[in-house]
């Protein structure tokens, strides 16, 4: 049987239950376990897909298609195991599910109740999640802070689940925050007292203890947090401010973590120093030889977690290059208001991300003819790739009106229109080009010098494509069509002749970048902006 970890957050959010997670299984995987993860979300929305990213950050998508958390690109960059739909679950997809059967009258005529049926559904997605991945161990994530009203189902349904599969199958990690009052010179535990009293409220006793903290904690609170939360003292795991994320599977790993874990399960397994994540990651991370600042042009610029995993994707590139990635973040209006080359001027390179409608694009635009024109390093996804063609349609092959409908619906050059299948699409959630997909590169190129590769598959999210009615036009006067999706012929990736690195694709690579793997496409943009530099 598998065993289950659940993690909850207490006293404040944000506090890295994602990347708490993602570091053990790291340590649990290196160990010569097979582990996945799983995100319990308690909003309503069946999925982030039509979620604002400055309501919720970044839509994470899956190989299979699903539009997830964030999260899931942290469990996907630590470890080895693909994400799937089955790993994320939110409040919307486990009532629809519930009311579904109901007006089926799958249920016999009972009363449909948070316990047992929505506190069962949630049950069933995570042994369905050991079925389907035959993962050794499943860590569980639960979204949200302890208290939150919206979190009590998914709450209750884990403290279930250590009822009914026993103790040496279910294991409950508490991530809490232990801060430093600055004006009282003091280290406080009152707010973990509180959290964990709360929790146990709810019928969770946690196991484990990992607190946050800016200082270093002395045995002494360790023993006074241990006492009174009802946890044993080595159990009391510090979990300090580090100077890169991928440092934290070692802190994890040098207070014995995996070794508490396994105890607890009763299980043995090879044994593991991280010597190769250190060496190769968290050395280079922290400590790079060299530096190259980058422009980042997007438009939600003002959250940080809107391009998450496109931040991750350069900095696994500088680790790869031995650099430290400097993001230069521009929001594109500002480029519209104070001029390119005020905002941009002396970056080595320009990176424009996607996103969704007309605003800024005009920035992003200028932005692309900067690089084109000064031979800066650049690289564009998905909406950056529709804007990269929509620039050299204007400023190089003469049609001023060139456009995209998502813009401008009736544009003079539809250089960009809607997919043909999108058409008749009424329903906005999960019905864009979404998931993986092939891409056949053309030998000879920056595309297939960059991957070494005549076919990969990326993944998509996306209505919009490149109008094939303007290929020819376009291909006169240098632009490359490097990378073709041949079943719809459908253009994937496009780069200019005589450029030292000027690539934009219609995917999204930067889902499948890892800090000891980085995706070749921003590994080679990196590479060169040094060169560039």
């Amino acid at each position: 049987m598998a065993k289950y970890i659940f993690v909850t957050g207490g006293v404040i959010s944000s506090l890295g239950k994602g990347i708490t997670s993602a570091s053990i299984a790291r340590i649990l995987e290196a160990r010569g376990l097979k582990v996945t993860l799983m995100k319990f979300d308690p909003y309503i929305n069946v999925d982030p897909g039509t979620m604002s990213p400055y309501q919720h950050g970044e839509v994470y998508v899956t190989e299979d298609g699903a539009e997830t958390d964030l999260d899931l690109g942290h469990y996907e960059r630590f470890i080895s195991a693909s994400m799937t739909r089955f790993n994320n679950v939110t409040t919307g997809q486990i009532y629809n599910a519930v009311i579904s059967r109901e007006r089926r009258g799958d249920y016999l005529g009972k009363t449909i109740q948070v316990i047992p049926h929505i506190t069962g559904e949630i049950k069933d997605r995570v042994k369905k999640v050991a079925d389907v991945t035959g993962a050794e161990i499943v860590i569980v994530e639960v979204g949200g802070t302890v208290g939150d009203i919206e979190s009590l189902p998914f709450l209750e349904a884990a403290r279930q689940f250590g009822l009914e599969n026993g103790k040496d199958n279910v294991l409950y990690i508490h991530l809490t925050l232990v801060p430093y009052i600055k004006c009282a010179e003091e280290i406080k535990t009152k707010p973990t007292q509180h959290s964990v009293g709360t929790l146990r409220e709810i019928g969770i006793q946690p196991d484990i203890l990992i607190c946050r903290t800016e200082k270093t904690l002395s045995m002494e609170l360790k023993e006074k947090i241990s006492l009174f939360c009802n946890v044993r003292k080595e159990a009391v795991i510090e979990a300090k401010d580090v100077a890169s994320i991928y440092e934290i599977p070692l802190v994890f790993k040098n207070q014995v973590l995996d070794e508490i874990i396994l105890s607890h399960f009763h299980l043995i397994s090879k044994f593991s120093e991280l010597k190769d994540w250190e060496k190769n990651v968290v050395e280079k991370a922290v400590n790079p030889k060299h530096r190259v600042e980058i422009a980042l042009v997007g438009k939600y610029i003002a959250l940080q977690d809107a391009y998450k995993s496109i931040y991750e994707s350069l900095i696994h590139a500088g680790i790869f290059n031995d650099a430290k990635v400097v993001i230069r973040k521009v929001d594109s209006e500002e480029i519209e208001k104070h001029g390119v080359k005020k905002v941009l001027g002396g970056v080595s390179g320009i990176l424009v991300p996607g996103g969704f409608g007309y605003r800024g694009i005009e920035g992003k635009v200028r932005a692309i003819q900067y690089a084109r024109e000064n031979s800066i390093p650049f690289l564009g996804l998905c909406l950056g790739m529709q804007c990269a063609v929509i620039e050299f349609a204007r400023n190089v092959c003469g049609l001023k009106g060139a456009n995209s409908t998502e813009f401008k619906r009736k544009a003079k050059y539809p250089l960009i229109s809607l997919l043909e299948e999108q058409h008749k699409v009424k329903d906005m959630g999960g019905t864009m080009r979404l998931g993986a997909y092939p891409c056949k590169i053309k030998k000879g190129t920056l595309a297939y010098r960059v991957y070494g590769l005549a076919l990969v598959f990326e993944r998509h999210r996306h209505r919009y494509e490149f109008n094939n009615k303007y290929r020819k036009q376009l291909e006169k006067k240098g632009m490359v069509f490097s990378g073709i999706c041949q079943k719809k012929n459908l253009v994937e990736i496009v780069e200019l002749k005589g450029h030292p690195y000027f690539i934009a694709v219609q995917f999204h690579p930067e889902f499948k970048s890892k800090p000891d793997k980085a995706h070749p496409l921003f590994r080679e943009f990196i590479k060169s902006a040094l060169q560039a530099k």
